[in-house]
């Protein structure tokens, strides 16, 4: 669990909720249905019309990434990298097969496969490049799916609340329903500045993070195969490799 964004999640809240207490209103006067239409199903609806459906999707299953980042071991990762480079260099690479095998990570599996296929060092990397670029690039999108709802919530707030003003111009006539009006109609304000400050924006910023850190441990492991690949000495491998850790 990520304490951090849990911690970020939560303070925000406190922030909103404690400050509308403390301004002197009340916690139901953030609550209007009409401003969760607008805000909340608008910027659904306007993020769905531009977003294709295996993007939107990846984006749901990166979600859980913000509060249980992927658990990326640079360290072990190293250490059975030279392992793999002193079993080639004592037992020639077909002795990584049964080790391609029994890997849970498809891009480890598919590199060392490649490896136990004889690959050259430059097509293994090719070809491990191409698999790092492609993922990469629709992790990107997933992330950019929240960045997208943090540019159109605020604006659809600005809309709400245009829409509840006009609502009150139409009732001048009635005085006593001016206030509880106007305050309604800033709610869908608070709406979409609040989601797209709070939550869209910090979101999109972590996941992207998180992307980067993915492929970096992921270059960190191509650099390795291919090393492999060429037969460096396994010290020097582990001596390359560590300068992927980030302190």
């Amino acid at each position: 669990m990520d304490v951090l964004s849990l911690s970020g999640l939560l303070l925000g809240l406190v922030a909103i909720l404690g400050g509308i207490v403390a301004k002197g209103s009340s916690l139901g006067a953030l609550w209007n249905l009409a401003a969760f239409l607008i805000v909340v199903v608008g910027t659904l609806g306007a993020t769905l019309l531009q977003t294709r459906a295996p993007v939107f999707a990846h984006a749901l299953r990166m979600f859980p990434w913000v509060f249980k980042p992927p658990r990326l071991d640079l360290e072990a990762m190293i250490k059975q990298i030279v392992v793999w480079s002193h079993l080639s260099r004592k037992e020639g690479l077909l002795s990584l097969e049964e080790r391609s095998e029994h890997e849970p990570d498809p891009f480890v599996r598919k590199g060392l496969q490649l490896l136990v296929d004889g690959a050259e060092p430059q097509s293994l990397r090719q070809v491990l490049e191409s698999d790092l670029d492609n993922s990469e690039s629709f992790d990107l999108q997933g992330a950019r799916v929240f960045e997208s709802m943090g540019t159109y919530s605020p604006t659809l707030g600005i809309i709400g609340a245009v829409m509840g003003l006009m609502a009150v111009m139409q009732n001048l006539t009635a005085p006593g329903r001016l206030g509880p009006g106007i305050a309604a109609a800033f709610v869908a304000t608070i709406y979409g500045v609040g989601l797209a400050n709070l939550f869209f924006l910090p979101v999109a910023s972590k996941l992207k993070s998180l992307i980067q850190a993915r492929i970096n441990y992921q270059t960190m492991i191509l650099e390795g195969l291919v090393a492999i690949a060429e037969g460096e000495n396994p010290r020097n491998i582990e001596h390359k490799l560590l300068g992927f850790i980030q302190r």
